[in-house]
């Protein structure tokens, strides 16, 4: 459940169709961006200094909020500025001629671009899944494989379809892609990995995390963990922290008080509510547990938009990125 609040909801999706020479300033600031060549290839700079060069079925990860550049060639002048709203204008801010709309969810300078790429960006920036795409490299690129290849190819397929559902759809495929990519690159970078993550792997632990993250509200302890593990209790809690570098009821307290973090950032949400669902007893026990991990009340949490609500929202997809590894 470490993303299962990551879910896309109305991301923002395009298909490009490009012939060099091309270049993209995107200034969008969004949390994560997925970006997969379908055909031919293309470079991406980070405002953090790194370039990766991409090539066909070739999958990358951005990490926000930098902006960043893809083109043909890193010597290619920037000739489209992509904003937060994804409106798209020249460098000057005047409007572009030579890149149009060529169909449904498709854009570009060419109907039969050299280039073919598709960009997913998720919008909603939420506090857990935070913790996992801070673990990513600024670009974290996977090179061609079988397992995400087979996804981005589908989701190419369905970017141009229209028709009632067509949106859920979409943002389930996404979401797969997502999740196949942050998978298949921790697999490759086993030293960038949260220690859950690979806890995830070992049967006892990685069935206790499955019972905490997905029943926060319930009360469990050391021995109704190791019960339901078939340990004894000395052997689970020690078995535990060597994993994980803490101890269970640490990590349960952690747990919940991430996922309060991220339901705050609904505002329909009561602090009363939320600590029905992460398993206190009352607001106050939330709000002094809160307070001492977060260094601010929930109300302040909230006020000071540290997580933030959007339409298009990143609340679900990753928590099966760890159920996926074991």
């Amino acid at each position: 459940m470490m993303l299962s609040g990551s879910r896309a909801e109305g991301a923002f999706l395009l298909r490009s169709l490009l012939d060099p020479p091309w270049s993209l300033r995107i200034e969008d600031h969004a949390p994560v961006t997925v970006l997969a060549v379908l055909h031919g290839s293309a470079v991406v700079i980070s405002d953090t200094g790194q370039t990766e060069n991409l090539a066909t079925g070739d999958v990358a990860l951005l990490r926000g909020p930098d902006s960043y550049t893809v083109a043909d060639h890193p010597d290619t002048p920037i000739h489209v500025i992509i904003d937060e709203m994804q409106n798209c204008t020249a460098v000057d801010g005047s409007p572009l001629e030579d890149m149009s709309v060529l169909g449904i969810r498709t854009w570009g300078n060419s109907t039969n671009g050299q280039t073919v790429m598709l960009t997913g960006t998720y919008r909603l920036d939420s506090y857990v899944s935070r913790q996992i795409l801070d673990s990513l490299a600024p670009v974290a690129v996977v090179r061609r494989s079988t397992e995400t290849e087979s996804m981005t190819t589908l989701l190419g397929q369905q970017i141009s379809a229209d028709g009632p559902g067509q949106e859920v759809l979409l943002d389930r495929l996404l979401d797969l892609v997502l999740i196949s990519t942050v998978r298949t690159w921790f697999t490759k970078h086993p030293d960038h990995a949260p220690q859950w993550i690979t806890a995830y792997e070992d049967p006892v632990i990685g069935h206790a995390l499955r019972l905490m993250h997905n029943r926060p509200e319930h009360r469990w302890t050391v021995e109704s963990l190791a019960h339901e593990t078939g340990c004894s209790r000395a052997a689970f809690a020690r078995r535990f922290t060597a994993q994980l570098g803490i101890g269970p009821v640490g990590y349960l307290t952690q747990w919940r008080l991430s996922v309060a973090a991220n339901l705050l950032a609904d505002p329909s949400r009561t602090v009363s509510s939320i600590a029905r669902e992460v398993g206190y007893s009352s607001p106050f026990a939330l709000t002094t547990a809160f307070t001492r991990h977060h260094g601010m009340s929930p109300r302040s949490f909230r006020e000071a938009g540290l997580v933030s609500c959007d339409r298009r929202q990143l609340t679900g997809a990753m928590t099966h990125t760890a159920e996926r590894t074991e």
